[in-house]
């Protein structure tokens, strides 16, 4: 978690590689919200450190926010950052019901 908890608080650039709606490459999964990752980064899965964003409602490409948090995954090495326009807030709550359509299957916990 020490590769991801860097950028709390951190304004971000997302290249999203998997826009609202999307269906996922490999697996049966359609994304509920914009899903991508900061170019440059190295996550423990040897690949970019991978990002949700919360407060945009329709399909984007590319995403300039502030990480809130992080999904620490209990049962995989594959952290997430939480990242949003600069002032919104999303509880924990929030942020897990947001995510649990990927998230459920995965034991995690919300770091700030």
């Amino acid at each position: 978690m020490n590769y991801a908890s860097k950028f709390i608080g951190k304004i971000v650039e997302i290249t999203v590689d998997r826009p609202l709606n999307s269906k996922h490459p490999k697996h049966n999964l359609i994304y509920l919200l914009n899903y991508g990752y900061i170019k440059g980064t190295l996550a423990p899965d040897k690949e970019e450190i991978d990002a949700y964003i919360l407060g945009i409602n329709k399909p984007i490409t590319k995403f300039r926010g502030k990480c809130i948090a992080i999904i620490h995954r209990l049962n995989d090495e594959d952290d997430k950052l939480i990242v949003t326009l600069e002032n919104n807030e999303y509880s924990d709550e929030e942020i897990k019901e947001l995510t649990n359509f990927q998230e459920k299957y995965y034991n995690s916990i919300i770091v700030r």
